[in-house]
């Protein structure tokens, strides 16, 4: 199992800390670093900003949004980080939620499995150096309206450097994450429970199934929030914020994928109440609600001691990269984290 840092978006890390995180990962021998974007920092800056500042670490968008850009524009950021990045890019995408995508990007929340394929389709085709052209039902390319002047175009100054940038999505249902394991290169959940693995990865081998492919054409990357302390009450304390954050407000009562998926490891009752409390305006009551169970099934909260059984758990998951979300002494996580893994 390899490692990866997931350095998030403001405000959960500052941009010195994402610089600072991204140089020590490198120096530790990290496989990846990971930049989000939502309805505030950008991933694209951040990661080219990262570029310049590591050696070997690869950099991943975890994740680029697809409402927030076309298609090919996302395909000439990608093949630019990737070019001065010195061929390290890693292209996870997503469409978020509702929430974002309708009432930050302006863009509906609709035909989500159709929207994603022919994104990918498109980005790909831009990156392999062919003229653009694509007969979609959410994209035609040449657009077929307006002057009626455009013409089929390819990218200008010799694409990226890898031949097929890897292409990971960041989606948690079923249809999606089967979708995934047909048309991806990686699959990059949040909240991941080992203990439900069989349960989660079902819908991604059928997927790979479904495209003549096998599990090792496929690399999970579960990003995953980590702390560590003497006392383990504190670090469990450490990662509260971040779930709530996410259990409680990423959405609405009626559509929060995370609240349904803690839902579906059984844990229902902590998470509605962490939603209820957030939704109600009481921050601290929401991660108090969080049960010291359902913070264990998809963190690693860990003492010295309990870490390497921690850490464990994700790799009897056939989970291929820990891409730990670092709280509390984030370079000591990370320095523990390298340590165990050699």
């Amino acid at each position: 199992m390899r490692l990866g840092v997931f350095v998030a978006y403001w405000p959960w890390f500052t941009y010195d800390e994402q610089v600072a995180l991204a140089r020590r990962a490198d120096r530790l021998g990290y496989d990846s670093v990971w930049v989000a974007e939502g309805y505030g920092q950008e991933a694209v800056a951040i990661l080219g900003a990262l570029s310049a500042v590591t050696e070997q670490i690869r950099l991943g968008t975890g994740i680029l949004q697809i409402p927030a850009r076309q298609p090919a524009a996302a395909a000439t950021a990608a093949a630019t980080l990737d070019r001065i990045s010195g061929g390290r890019l890693l292209l996870g995408l997503g469409l978020s939620g509702p929430q974002v995508s309708e009432g930050w990007y302006g863009v509906p929340f609709t035909a989500p499995l159709r929207r994603t394929r022919e994104y990918v389709e498109i980005v790909r085709m831009a990156c392999s150096g062919d003229r653009l052209t694509y007969p979609g039902r959410e994209w035609t390319i040449p657009y077929e309206g307006g002057l009626r002047l455009g013409k089929p175009l390819k990218m200008l100054g010799g694409g990226p450097i890898q031949s097929r940038i890897p292409i990971y999505l960041g989606v948690g249902g079923q249809r999606t994450v089967e979708q995934c394991g047909e048309i991806a290169d990686g699959w990059f959940p949040f909240l991941f429970s080992p203990e439900h693995s069989a349960m989660l990865t079902e819908p991604l081998l059928r997927g790979l199934a479904r495209s003549g492919r096998d599990r090792s054409a496929m690399t999970i990357a579960a990003a995953v929030p980590a702390a560590l302390h003497e006392d383990l009450a504190t670090a469990r304390d450490l990662v509260r914020p971040l779930l709530a954050f996410y259990l409680g407000g990423m959405g609405s009562r009626e559509k929060n994928f995370y609240t349904e998926l803690a839902v579906r490891y059984g844990h229902g009752a902590s998470a509605r109440e962490c939603q209820d409390r957030f939704l109600a305006g009481d921050r601290r009551g929401a991660e108090a609600a969080l049960t010291p169970e359902l913070i264990d099934l998809v963190t690693i909260a860990a003492t010295p001691t309990t870490l390497e059984k921690s850490v464990a758990r994700f790799a009897g998951a056939d989970v291929d990269t820990l891409v730990v979300v670092p709280f509390g002494d984030r370079p000591a996580v990370l320095e523990a984290l390298a340590g165990v893994l050699a």
